[in-house]
């Protein structure tokens, strides 16, 4: 039988994340791989003035194209739109003085109905944390909300306070707590605008978020966001917030993108619970949300946040915080038990943000009681794990999409973190290669733009997973007997991320049959000094055959 014409073929070295397998050449033919293997096999797939060819032989390295398992690229690119990106450089004293102010103003400019903004750094605030007077004096007539660059704190002014019925103008305390999160008190007996967790999400859900973020820029930020997508060499995006504004405009947006044929990626998106909603209500518009899916649209995953971060204090952590503190929970085990058996039941798969170890073990305790392992319910983050949890994960096929860019810290935070963290914790966070040892299908994801210092692109991503260091930063390699190799970071970011979002049977490998979705990278990032691969650079991505970047 004669072989098909192929509209190019790719020679070079090729890493396929096909059990690490090299090969020399592919073929592509209706924008999928038709051949994959030696040279002298791809050249049968070749004809004169009708078979483009590229030849990257000693260029660099060809490899599948990436795909990052959690982010918020809707939040992080859309703020400027909305509001503004705050430098997590930036001291409290510039954030009042500079910064605030002209971010006020131009929102008074633009008749704006809510002033949002993201990227302050707990580290830098907490001694001397702006309160809610200190921004009514800026601004007191448009409901302010500012988040920290992890996303689970905010500054909040009064009025923002008053729309949420936290507290009425004239001082009056109408809500002390919030499940889940923490509404923080001021020495005069009053909220100070400091709001911790789901006392934050809580509050924004008051904003006039239909204004904040509607379909058309939804539709302009969608756009912007495969862009960036696309020139870091990521072409399967898992977005960890899709209602993050409390409405569907960012689905509707999608669908309407893809049907248009403009979309370049496969978009997962999930769909959050808080622990103050009614959760009845919430499985209806989750499952409503549905109607949105289309060829490169999979709504198919419900959010939970288990905890807050271990870092900062509100992990769900054993042993506990010193003083015998305990961090946030948001959930019992008995109720996200009663959540995965829902979603599952329903086909939507579990996405839970979980930092603590005991915020991991509650998620796995409900996973395997509740959920159906086919359904690859996804515990998101994972400073810490008992290890006792390994093995239970791999048993029930329960994912992870692991904070691997975090897997370094600086010199300075080296010395401090001890006193920062539960006894034990203070020289290991984010494990990953336990996960490969265990059989645990671990992926990437960056949680832009919650980088919190770490790099967003792939290549950078790959460095910190082999080296436990940072290049924008100084710091001695980071728990090292948790680093990866680099064929293994690769298959985090790749087949490993297609099995998450449920397409590995036609992306995340250079395989025979697959789509072709693939990079040129112009150093070998399997041979070049680990402390280099992340100077290479992406020369093309490629999607479903075409040329999407360079």
């Amino acid at each position: 039988m004669k072989n098909s014409v192929a509209d190019f073929v790719v020679y070079g070295k090729i890493f396929t994340s096909e059990d690490d397998k090299i090969a020399e050449a592919f073929a592509v033919k209706d924008g999928k791989f038709v051949y994959v293997g030696d040279k002298t096999g791809a050249e049968a797939f070749v004809e004169k003035g009708k078979t483009e060819i590229i030849d990257y032989t000693g260029k660099g390295l060809v490899m599948p194209s990436c795909g990052n398992g959690h982010a918020h690229y809707s939040i992080g690119i859309g703020i400027p739109k909305v509001g503004t990106t705050i430098d997590r450089n930036d001291t409290p004293e510039k954030f009042l003085l500079e910064v605030l102010p002209v971010v006020v103003n131009k929102a008074k400019e633009n008749g704006a109905k809510a002033i949002f903004g993201f990227g302050w750094q707990m580290l830098l605030f907490e001694k001397n944390m702006p309160t809610r007077q200190d921004l009514d004096k800026i601004c007191s007539d448009i409901p302010m909300y500012l988040a920290d660059e992890e996303g689970h704190k905010a500054l909040v002014n009064t009025l923002a306070l008053v729309n949420a019925g936290i507290m009425a103008q004239d001082g009056t305390v109408l809500k002390k707590e919030v499940r889940g999160g923490e509404i923080v008190f001021g020495a005069d007996g009053t909220p100070n605008g400091f709001l911790k967790e789901q006392a934050g999400t809580y509050t924004r859900s008051f904003l006039d978020n239909d204004y904040l973020f509607s379909v058309d820029l939804a539709k302009e930020t969608l756009a912007d966001i495969q862009k960036r997508l696309l020139s870091e060499g990521y072409t399967m995006y898992l977005d960890g917030w899709g209602n993050y504004f409390f409405n569907e405009s960012y689905f509707k947006a999608a669908q309407q993108m893809d049907k248009a044929g403009d979309m370049q990626f496969v978009l997962g998106l999930t769909y959050e619970f808080e622990s103050w909603m009614d959760i009845d209500k919430n499985f209806d518009k989750a499952l409503g949300v549905q109607k949105y899916a289309s060829t490169h649209v999979k709504p198919n995953w419900v959010k939970l946040f288990m905890d807050g971060t271990v870092e900062t204090g509100t992990g769900f952590v054993d042993p506990l915080y010193s003083g015998g503190k305990q961090g946030i929970v948001n959930w019992s085990e008995e109720e996200v038990t009663d959540i995965t058996r829902k979603a599952n039941s329903n086909g939507l798969s579990m996405h839970i943000h979980t930092m603590g170890n005991k915020a991991v073990n509650r998620a796995v305790n409900a996973y395997i009681n509740g959920g159906k392992d086919e359904l690859r319910n996804t515990l998101v983050h994972v400073h810490q794990v008992f290890p006792s949890d390994y093995k239970r994960m791999a048993d029930h096929n329960i994912y992870v999409t692991s904070g691997m860019l975090w897997h370094h810290v600086e010199d300075e935070v080296q010395e401090v973190l001890p006193s920062m963290v539960p006894e034990g914790m203070g020289d290991k966070s984010y494990p990953m290669k336990s996960f490969f040892d265990n059989g645990v299908n671990v992926t990437s994801h960056s949680d832009f733009p919650a980088l919190s210092g770490s790099p967003d692109d792939p290549l950078g991503i790959i460095e910190v997973a082999v080296t436990g260091q940072c290049y924008m930063e100084t710091g001695k390699p980071w728990w090292t007997e948790e680093l990866l190799t680099r064929e293994q970071a690769i298959t985090a970011l790749t087949i490993n991320i297609a099995k998450q979002m449920f397409l590995e049977n036609e992306r995340g490998s250079i395989s025979t049959g697959k789509y072709a979705d693939f990079l040129l990278v112009n150093k070998d990032i399997l041979s070049c000094p680990a402390t280099e691969i992340h100077t290479a650079k992406l020369e093309a991505t490629y999607f479903e055959g075409k040329k999407v970047f360079g």
